[in-house]
């Protein structure tokens, strides 16, 4: 008798989602509960949807990104440490038919690439950003990092971080969308199926931005990193839910290059 496949057993009428062409069968390095894979999504599908599959050039530097290329089919860079945006600014000015985008985690855009983000958002390149926090360095230990909330435990503070010793948090996203060359601000999750379609939403405004050439699209992830907590994953994203999104409002923050009025 013939082995009956699971393609024989469910007609392709009846399917209600499908992995997206643009990721690669590759299976994801990722914890468990993390969600950069689900990150990694969303952009995929909407570069499909979009159709500009051969026209994407995605860069990522250091830290739990890194691997980006190795889950999208798409041309991938990868660059030094913080400094995707440049090598962005880079690959678009020499390519402006392209659509540019960077994936970057906080203790890699908030720390050693801060310039970087910060005069690629002022000068207004056209080029999207997509960043990451789970206020923490994931992949090296759970150091603390710029995004680390005052009292949050990390490898580096773990009887939480003292503001009077090592500063505030930074808000990354609400400080670009003071410059002058950022034309979209948001911030997002992709811990429940709603926030997911919002990200994603968010995620296809960003690259339309760049289709229409209107300079900085930077969007914010805010995400669990359940290893880096101690937490199992459920627990992770209550966590998130009940400390971070006081600090890291989720929502839109500039709108066609205007402040959102709160």
């Amino acid at each position: 008798m013939a082995e009956i496949t699971l393609q024989d057993i469910i007609k392709e009428e009846n399917l209600v989602y499908s992995r997206t062409k643009v990721m690669t069968p590759n299976e994801l390095h990722y914890c468990p509960g993390c969600g950069h894979g689900t990150a990694h999504r969303l952009i995929a599908e909407v570069i499909e949807e979009m159709g500009i599959q051969e026209q994407t050039v995605g860069v990522t530097p250091v830290g739990c990104s890194v691997l980006m290329y190795n889950y999208m089919d798409i041309d991938m860079q990868e660059a030094a440490h913080g400094r995707a945006p440049a090598v962005a600014t880079g690959i678009k000015r020499v390519m402006p038919d392209k659509y540019v985008f960077t994936y970057q985690g906080d203790g890699d855009l908030a720390a050693i690439g801060t310039a970087e983000t910060i005069h690629s958002c002022n000068r207004g390149e056209n080029i999207c950003i997509f960043f990451i926090n789970n206020g923490i360095y994931g992949m090296t230990g759970g150091q603390m990092a710029p995004t680390t909330l005052e009292g949050m435990a990390s490898s580096t503070s773990p009887f939480g971080r003292d503001v009077s010793m090592m500063g505030n948090p930074i808000k990354m996203t609400e400080l670009v969308a003071q410059l002058a060359g950022t034309y979209f601000v948001t911030r997002h999750s992709v811990h429940t199926p709603r926030n997911v379609r919002r990200a994603k939403k968010a995620i296809r405004q960003a690259f339309e931005n760049q289709k229409a050439g209107k300079g900085v699209s930077f969007v914010e992830i805010v995400s669990n990193c359940n290893s880096g907590w101690k937490m199992p994953p459920v627990k992770a994203n209550e966590w998130m839910e009940e400390n971070m999104f006081p600090f890291y409002k989720l929502g839109d923050i500039k709108v066609d290059g205007k402040l959102v009025e709160k």
